[in-house]
Order: structure tokens, then sequence, then C-alpha cells
């Protein structure tokens, strides 16, 4: 019999795979109509095989939990509980890329669409229209609470083209980009990752240079990453 947190975590499950199904049909919009389909907080727009492969891995996911229910063990679903709240307040850092929660109940339709553009923005209720991503983004607003189980950490704000405030202490050298891709890698290979997967992980993090830069550095320091997380 399913405990409070086996039927906890299958919700989220649930909740999460509607929400993927959802992206997944949003995928054939245009940007303007999907900024406008749902009401976003601020992300950017998730590719379809970052979709396929969220799903894929979800069904997997809910698989072994209820295996793990059947089975009668009653840790399981608490443990990957923890797993989830640590994750997202000690793990994560400087994520940006991810897929926000769709739900149908928010979902506006063809007309609705037609009608948003010619309403002023205070009168539509927490849908105010996204620009493009390479348009500049909106202002920031808070994330709903869509589940007790995630904390999503707050993401760093961004301070590109604007020069650092001075200060009488001397200020400690920051981190140059190579070691910060390099650190990067080694944490994430660390917590499992696969060495194709760490390019794009590490590209969508905040202040780091762009992909082919990113592996240009993975491909010069494989051996000593390898090296420190123990892979030799």
């Amino acid at each position: 019999m399913a405990s409070p947190a086996d039927q906890r975590l299958l919700d989220l499950l649930e909740k999460w795979l509607t929400s993927l199904e959802l992206h997944t049909k949003y995928s054939s919009l245009d940007d303007d109509s999907y900024w406008k389909i749902q009401p976003w907080i601020e992300h950017q727009r998730p590719s379809r095989w970052i979709l396929d492969l969220a799903k894929q891995k979800a069904i997997a996911l809910k698989s072994q939990v209820e295996e793990r229910i059947s089975q009668g063990d009653a840790k399981f679903s608490e443990s990957l509980e923890l797993m989830i709240f640590l994750a997202n307040l000690v793990g994560a850092e400087h994520i940006e890329r991810f897929i926000p929660m769709a739900e149908t109940q928010n979902e506006r339709t063809p007309t609705r669409l037609e009608s948003t553009a010619s309403e002023p923005e205070d009168s539509i209720t927490g849908t105010r229209e996204m620009p493009k991503i390479f348009a500049g983004k909106p202002q920031q607003e808070p994330p709903p609470e869509s589940s007790a189980l995630i904390a999503r950490v707050e993401r760093k704000p961004k301070t590109a083209g604007k020069a650092p405030p001075k200060t009488d202490e001397p200020a400690a050298p920051a981190q140059t980009t190579h070691e910060q891709v390099v650190a990067d890698a080694l944490r994430l290979v660390q917590w499992g990752r696969k060495w194709f997967e760490l390019p794009e992980l590490i590209a969508r993090m905040a202040g780091r240079p762009p992909l082919a830069e990113v592996r240009r550095i993975l491909k010069e320091n494989k051996s000593a990453i390898d090296e420190k997380a123990g892979k030799n």
C-alpha cells in the first residue's frame, strides 16, 4: 500500500508528466504564441530534445517508484523527497534554463491570445506578455509555489554590462572562466552526469562561455577532470 510519501511523489510525477505533455504540444508554436499560451515565469524556452529527455526520465522514475511500492519499500519515496529538497537547496548553482510548470487550467485558447493583444496589461491577472527570449527579458516575478517538495534556489541577479561597485576592501580575484568550467564539470561528473552531457549543461549556466568554448575547455582538461573525479 502506498505511503503518504509515495502518494506525494506519484502526484508530483503525474503533474510533471502532464506539464511535459503540454510543453510538447507547445513546441510547434511560434515564439509570440508560446509566450502568451501560459502565464510563464521567466525562463528560456526548452527545446524539443530536452522535453523528450525529461519525459523519458520522469516515466522511468515513476516506474521505479511503483516497483518499490509493490515491494513494500517505505523509505524509497522519503529518500527521494529529501534528495529533491537538498538538490534544490544546496546543489543547484546558476541554473537558468529549466522547464516551467504548464497547467491545463492556465492555458489560453487562440481566441484569448488574440484578445490579449488589445487588452490593457493591468486588466490581465497574472498573464503578463513576455517578449521573445533574445529580445530582452521581462521583469522578474516570484514563481508560484507549485509543490511543497520543491525549493528552487533564487537565482542571482544579472549584472552584465555594469561595472562592479567600488569598495575600500581589497576584492578577491574573480575565478577565471577556465576554472569555472572545470569546476562545473568536476561537480557534474561527481553527481553522475555523463561526459557528453557536460558542454550543454555548463553552457546554460549564468556567466559561462558559449557552447563551443565550453567544449574546447572540457576537451583540453578531460584527463584532469576524470582524475579528480576518481574516474581513472
